[in-house]
C-alpha cells in the first residue's frame, strides 16, 4: 500500500455530522498522480515511488526533465515527490494513483509551505508581551534587553529577535479524514493545513 499522495489545497469550508455538530474542514485535491520512477532497495538503497502531479506544458519544461518524464509517457508535471513503500513490484511506471486506498476516519499527516509573513517584530513572531504603554514607557513593542553589559559582551546564539517569519516547511500530524470524494479526487480533512490556497501539499498516512 502506498503511504502518500501529492495534492493541492483548495480552501476551507464546513460540514455537519449526523449528530449536528459543525466541523471545519480543508478541501484538498489529492491526485490523480502518475508514477514516474520506481526506486528499489537493490539499486537505490530503499523502496519508493516517485509521483508526478498536475500536468503542465512541455515547452515550459527543460530538456533534462522532459527526458525523465518521457519514461512514463504521460507528459510533464508541475510537482514531483517520493513516497516510501514496502514493495514496488505491484506498481508500474506510468500507472495512475488516486484515492482508492483512503478511507474516512483514518489519520494522515500533511506537509506544506506555510504563508510568508515577511519581516516581523518579536511580538508577532515570538509572542512577546511588549513593554508598558503608559506612564512614560519607552519600549512599547521592542524586545527589551538582549544581552549583558560587559561579560560576555555578545548576544547568545538562538536569541529570539525580530526577523523573517513564515515561508517554512510545516507538517501537521494526526489530521482526521472526514470525507473522501473519489469521483472528484477530493479529500476533506478536519481542521487547517499549512499553506495558502492552490499550494501543493504532501499527504502521508501516519
Amino acid at each position: 500500500m502506498l503511504k502518500g499522495l501529492i495534492g493541492k489545497k483548495i480552501g476551507m469550508t464546513q460540514i455537519f455530522t449526523r449528530e449536528g455538530h459543525r466541523v471545519p474542514v480543508t478541501v484538498i485535491k489529492a491526485g490523480p498522480c502518475t508514477i514516474l520512477q520506481k526506486k528499489t532497495e537493490d539499486k537505490d538503497g530503499y523502496n519508493a515511488l516517485q509521483l508526478g502531479f498536475e500536468e503542465k506544458e512541455a515547452q515550459r519544461t527543460n530538456k533534462p526533465m522532459m527526458g525523465h518524464f518521457r519514461k512514463a509517457d504521460k507528459g510533464a508535471f508541475r510537482k514531483i515527490a517520493e513516497f516510501r513503500t514496502e514493495n514496488v513490484d505491484n506498481y508500474e511506471v506510468g500507472q495512475s494513483i488516486d484515492l482508492a486506498d483512503f478511507q474516512a476516519g483514518e489519520k494522515i499527516a500533511v506537509t506544506g509551505q506555510s504563508k510568508g509573513r515577511g519581516f516581523q517584530g518579536v511580538m508577532k513572531r515570538h509572542g512577546f508581551g511588549g513593554g508598558r504603554m503608559t506612564h512614560g514607557g519607552m519600549n512599547k513593542r521592542g524586545p527589551g534587553s538582549i544581552g549583558q553589559c560587559a561579560y560576555p559582551a555578545r548576544v547568545f546564539r538562538g536569541h529570539k529577535m525580530a526577523g523573517h517569519m513564515g515561508d517554512e516547511r510545516v507538517t501537521v500530524r494526526n489530521l482526521e479524514v472526514m470525507e473522501v470524494d473519489r469521483e472528484n479526487h477530493l479529500l476533506l480533512v478536519r481542521g487547517a493545513v499549512p499553506g495558502a490556497k492552490n499550494n501543493f501539499i504532501l499527504i502521508r498516512r501516519n
